[in-house]
């Protein structure tokens, strides 16, 4: 199912008190709502949910709602009859009716349309539906746990979210808490993705990282969260030549290359390229003239901007470890972390 990748692993306080929750509400036949970042585990929390619950021994159903388009969504959920549409030959059950008993969980549901929404709020209320193109009611005994990456109460005052469906699911919102916040549970995690990988390529055992790595793995922010971990430290393993010794390498984006292709221009963007710029006054960045002095501007954003403009090329240039980016700019370590968080660089 894809949730064995990313382990039940940490003993962080936040992280503790996510697991607490997950026990608490899993007996319940209640919809729940996952929220968190990319790559911070939801799928996982919602399998251990599942398999917490009466509903153990049954289905553990998925589906990802912005990996279909819309025209094959509702058929994929809800199933469809024969000549439902062109190429529908013949019945076929949908997520709902395999989930029947068990769990249904549909990762990205902010990105299901309107109308499967508004069906997937029937199903909720009264656990009944029709397949496309049939006229005949099935009965469903489904609980169903959505994930999101996105702020739902937002998308449904924008009119993007059904606001019913949103009351429906919201029984109750378990967030996963980011890595970055968690970092006490790094070193484990480490130890646990790099043993395996280094088992999938035949070592006969794992050498450990050098201290210097492990600082690094540290320091690291963590965008992409486990997921992100977890190929850093796999490609940092099966890169090493050298089995018998501490891997002292580590590459954090595996695009950084001189040969890295230019992005291409839209078409668009060449025509504004081409056309004369209008006047305005400058905005001054390092190493350029200060503005005309007859012209006003304001002193505290351009100060800001260049600031922010430093920092963000001295982390580009030291790979985002943080110590080796202060030590660049001759600031302290707390220095440096509250300059990052004054201008969001790495809040993610």
């Amino acid at each position: 199912m894809g949730a064995e990748q990313f382990p039940i692993i940490g003993q962080a306080r936040v992280f503790l008190d996510l697991l607490d929750q997950v026990s608490r509400v899993a007996p319940l036949n209640r919809p729940v709502l996952i929220i968190g970042e990319r790559g911070t585990g939801k799928e996982l929390i919602a399998a251990r949910m599942h398999f917490l619950s009466g509903r153990w021994d049954r289905g553990f159903v998925q589906l990802n709602c912005a990996a279909l388009p819309e025209s094959l969504l509702e058929s994929e959920l809800f199933g469809h009859e024969a000549g439902a549409f062109t190429g529908a030959v013949g019945r076929r059950a949908g997520r709902f009716e395999l989930a029947d008993g068990g769990t249904l969980f549909l990762d990205e549901i902010a990105n299901m349309s309107l109308s499967a929404q508004e069906k997937l709020l029937r199903i909720i209320e009264y656990g009944e539906f029709e397949r496309l193109g049939g006229d005949h009611t099935v009965q469903v005994d489904v609980r169903v746990i959505g994930a999101t990456n996105v702020d739902l109460p937002r998308e449904a005052g924008a009119a993007r979210f059904r606001l019913d469906l949103l009351d429906r699911l919201a029984f109750d919102v378990l967030t996963v808490p980011p890595l970055r916040v968690r970092r006490e549970d790094i070193p484990a995690l480490v130890g646990h993705f790099a043993r395996a990988i280094a088992s999938e390529i035949g070592w006969p055992e794992f050498p450990g990282f050098s201290r210097r790595v492990e600082m690094q793995f540290m320091d690291y922010d963590w965008p992409g969260n486990v997921r992100e971990l977890k190929n850093v430290v796999e490609r940092a393993v099966y890169r090493w030549s050298d089995e018998a010794s501490p891997v002292d390498d580590v590459i954090f984006d595996p695009f950084d290359s001189p040969w890295r292709p230019a992005a291409t221009p839209s078409p668009a963007a060449v025509v504004a390229a081409a056309a004369p710029a209008p006047a305005a006054a400058p905005s001054p960045s390092p190493g350029t003239a200060l503005p005309d002095a007859r012209r006003p501007f304001d002193m505290k954003e351009v100060m800001s901007s260049t600031e922010r403009h430093l920092l963000a090329e001295a982390l580009a240039a030291n790979r985002y470890n943080q110590r080796a980016t202060a030590a660049h700019l001759s600031l302290s370590y707390d220095q440096l972390r509250h300059a990052i968080k004054k201008h969001g660089l790495l809040d993610k």
